[in-house]
């Protein structure tokens, strides 16, 4: 998509993050209390917890587990959708 047109330097910026949809469009797509797909974004450091990516523009929390890796798939449970704080809690699901 394109985000702008400068003219005067010739340049034209370009984005694709809104092509991917706002928060509110992902997560209609996804359910409370069901079992669905992801890939690890992030394990945080201090071990509260794990960055999923439901969605290239949708992502939650899990909570810490071991042995999970950067880039892994994993199958999640949608613990809890919270719209007004923009979060999704998550708990891997083996």
């Amino acid at each position: 998509m394109i985000k702008d047109i400068d003219k005067e330097n010739n340049r034209i910026s370009f984005t694709y993050k809104e092509l991917l949809g706002t928060w509110e469009d992902n997560i209609k797509e996804f359910e409370q209390g069901t079992v669905v797909k992801g890939i690890v974004r992030e394990t945080e450091k201090s071990k509260n917890g794990i960055f999923i990516e439901l969605k290239p523009n949708l992502v939650g929390l899990a909570e810490y587990k071991e042995n999970v890796e950067y880039g892994q798939d994993v199958n999640v449970y949608i613990k809890k959708i919270i719209p007004e704080k923009k979060k999704v809690k998550l708990l891997i699901y083996e």
